[in-house]
């Protein structure tokens, strides 16, 4: 197999772009710095498409090393033929590979090699032959009866000969690949209750059916998790005589027109049920679940790598002052006065929730702590306690007539990083839960900054990521984290420990020397400097230093994220353009372009990039990516995402109405629908049914985590507290 040509057809680009980006991979460079800069090579492939072809190169390498090894045990067996390892190297799949070695694996004891030792693999083969249409198979077989060989009778010797054609069926290739694709088209998923009285989550699937081809992603996860806590008894069926009927199609001889059919039929009959139904049938079923398994893991995966990533671009709220409020019951609510730089100011405690319920004290609180600190925002978290604090909040902005607004920001994680070795590195004179209040007031003034802090799983934003394989997830979730981190850059001057680690080319150990290099020499004044840090090589610099910015250093580029290697295609452009480095000083040169197309005049722009292009001596993807950076140094994409929705009101759910139109923030992204925060207790559920006016094949092609939609209520649960939303009908922004 040609892996590059296989890989070039499969994403549809060219075969050199696969060359070129595979000898980059092999290099060792990263994905997000081969993304960056080495478009000229990749073609201009963005990291999640690198990610995948980086995925399925090793795959398909994979793959080969395994053809090759099955290769060479057939082979030192002296049964491979040249047919046979042909069939091998066209091979596209594992599952194939693994077909085609199947009846050459070295197996423990079966009732088929017990029969071949005892010399009855000759009748198996006349039997298998189909050619004797006269006289019974038991004289035939008498033949075969040798005590010595522990074959006392002609019974035992047909038995064992069946025994052998059955396994000889059960590892037929072309048999076991029909037997699958049948039963994936036509198998059927049933489960029912372990206990038909007991009253659990999984009530729905008590006696329940689906067709393997159809069953959606969650609906499998679910099964599997309530088979896993023993609330469930899982099977596959599909009825056998469909099963039959195709093995017989690949096993009977038929006889020909007026002939007389084997002797042979009735037992041959009976053994391949004997070989469905002990050898294939519980083999098949496992497949089945874990094909299902695989395929619902990898979607959850995707599906929670996505929400992460929209969390994690959120934009950041900057140059506000905040009060961050941790609500809780019992112990009462943390709060945390932060400036705009995110600095600890104050912090303190306020019980307006049950038991205390001093709903004026908190408000009193409040009101000392916006006079002194003039803050702009109220953060609450949306945990326990969470709306009772929201409608206090709400209530004491409303009575003092401050033009502050408030937000609720997802805690999920927030425990876990206020309780980790970080936090108390980072905080050690603070306890916990003031740790927590100050990560959420964080969240909102950088969400990126703040949640790599936190592992990716703790997020909590999609379907059963407990459930589902913990490996995938959190590599995944590790390559989302490090797209977003150096899609954004970070300041090397300011940057976390954590920010850091996830920069391409550096590890944690080059992380932490990078912020211990910078306290004990102050702030870096020029990229160049990061050649001094400790175990930071020449690699490392080359793989990392686009994605550091430095403000107000030695070299003004440093600013941006022009790489050090282009520096000087950079200066020549800005010499020619008649530009100097206080255009990027001032946050950009704008009118860039117009300049450009002065050079030539009546020239397409186009042309005159790439006539520029050559005369600095670089490709036209980084010519371009120069000019896009000295038009808006340092460019935050995540202004592009939706502005944080800021409330000064509240509504309880039992004010909610049917027809009610609202706004809200999508709070996660499910296989099903989407979960939206209308400003009550509970998040609605926008189901998939409901999400346009449009067939939606998937929710994440309508939604996304964070976005702000309008949507309508058309049912309430107040008893369950649930809302059921739909989108239809309603002209979004």
């Amino acid at each position: 197999m040609d892996i590059f040509k296989k890989l070039a057809s499969e994403f549809n680009i060219r075969e050199k772009q696969v060359t070129d980006t595979v000898a980059l991979i092999d290099e060792g460079n990263t994905i997000p710095f081969i993304a960056r800069y080495r478009k000229e090579a990749t073609g201009g492939l963005s990291d999640e498409i690198l990610r995948d072809l980086n995925e399925r190169l090793e795959y398909l390498r994979g793959l080969e090393d395994r053809k090759a090894e099955f290769i060479r045990l057939i082979d030192e067996q002296g049964k491979l033929t040249e047919e046979l390892k042909a069939e091998i190297e066209k091979a596209e799949v594992l599952q194939r590979v693994e077909d085609l070695y199947k009846p050459y694996k070295q197996k423990r004891a079966t009732r088929a090699s017990k029969a071949k030792e005892r010399g009855l693999e000759p009748l198996a083969m006349k039997i298998y032959a189909q050619q004797d249409t006269e006289g019974d198979p038991l004289e035939f077989a008498a033949a075969f009866v040798d005590p010595e060989k522990e074959v006392n009778t002609p019974e035992e010797a047909l038995q064992g000969a069946l025994d052998i054609i059955a396994e000889m069926i059960a590892d037929d290739p072309e048999i076991v690949a029909a037997v699958r694709e049948k039963t994936q088209a036509h198998g059927v998923i049933v489960t029912e209750a372990t206990d038909k009285e007991e009253k659990t989550v999984y009530e729905n699937y008590y006696e329940f059916s689906e067709g393997i081809a159809k069953i959606p992603n969650h609906r499998v996860l679910a099964i599997n998790r309530g088979e896993k806590e023993k609330k469930l008894k899982v099977k596959v069926f599909i009825e056998p005589a469909t099963i039959y009927g195709l093995i017989e199609k690949s096993t009977i001889r038929r006889p020909l027109k007026g002939g007389k059919p084997s002797i042979y039929y009735d037992l041959l009959m009976a053994t391949i049920e004997d070989a469905y139904k002990r050898l294939m049938a519980p083999s098949i079923e496992r497949e089945m679940r874990n094909l299902l398994t695989e395929r619902a893991e990898t979607e959850a995966v995707k599906i929670f790598a996505k929400n992460t990533e929209n969390l994690l671009m959120a934009p950041p709220v900057r140059g506000k002052k905040v009060i961050a409020i941790d609500p809780g019951y019992r112990t009462g609510c943390k709060v945390a006065v932060l400036d705009e730089t995110g600095k600890l100011k104050a912090y303190t405690t306020i019980y307006p929730t049950e038991p205390k319920k001093d709903i004026a004290g908190a408000q009193a609180t409040l009101k000392k702590i916006v006079d002194k600190y003039h803050t702009d925002i109220i953060v609450v978290g949306n945990g326990t306690a969470s709306r009772e604090t929201e409608e206090v909040v709400a209530d004491f902005i409303r009575k003092n007539g401050y033009d502050i607004q408030y937000t609720i920001v997802n805690e999920a994680g927030a425990s876990v990083y206020s309780a980790s070795k970080l936090a108390t590195e980072e905080y050690p004179d603070l306890d916990v839960t003031t740790r927590g209040a100050m990560s959420l007031g964080r969240r909102l003034q950088d969400p990126l900054a703040e949640l790599v802090k936190i592992d990716p799983k703790s997020i909590g934003v999609g379907q059963y990521q407990h459930d589902i394989n913990q490996k995938q997830l959190s590599q995944a979730l590790t390559d989302v984290v490090e797209n977003c981190v150096n899609r954004v850059g970070v300041d090397l001057n300011t940057a976390s420990y954590s920010l850091l680690s996830y920069i391409a080319g550096i590890n944690s150990a080059i992380a932490k020397n990078i912020v211990s290099y910078r306290e004990e020499n102050g702030s870096f004044k020029n990229r160049k400097q990061l050649m001094k840090v400790p175990k930071l090589g020449e690699k490392a610099f080359n793989q990392c230093a686009g994605f550091l910015r430095i403000s107000g250093g030695d070299e003004p580029l440093d600013a941006t994220s022009v790489h050090p290697e282009s520096y000087k295609a950079a200066k020549q452009l800005m010499e020619k353009l008649g530009m100097d480095s206080s255009a990027i000083k001032a946050g950009g040169a704008g009118d860039i372009e117009s300049r450009i197309k002065l050079l030539n005049m009546g020239k397409p722009y186009k042309a005159t990039l790439k006539s520029l292009a050559e005369e600095m001596g670089v490709g036209e993807f980084t010519i371009t990516d120069i000019i896009e950076e000295l038009k808006k140094p340092a460019r935050d994409p995540r202004e592009d995402a939706p502005p944080v929705v800021f409330r000064n009101d509240v509504k309880k759910f039992e004010d909610l109405k049917v027809d009610m139109e609202m706004t809200g923030t999508v709070r996660n992204v499910v296989d099903f629908g989407a979960f939206v925060d209308i400003g009550v207790k509970n998040d609605g559920l926008v189901h998939i049914s409901q999400l346009s006016d449009k067939y939606v094949k998937h929710p994440m092609d309508v939604v996304s985590v964070g976005d702000t939609v309008k949507v309508r209520i058309i049912s309430i649960d107040y008893d369950r507290g649930k809302v059921g939303l739909t989108m239809k009908g309603i002209k979004q922004k």
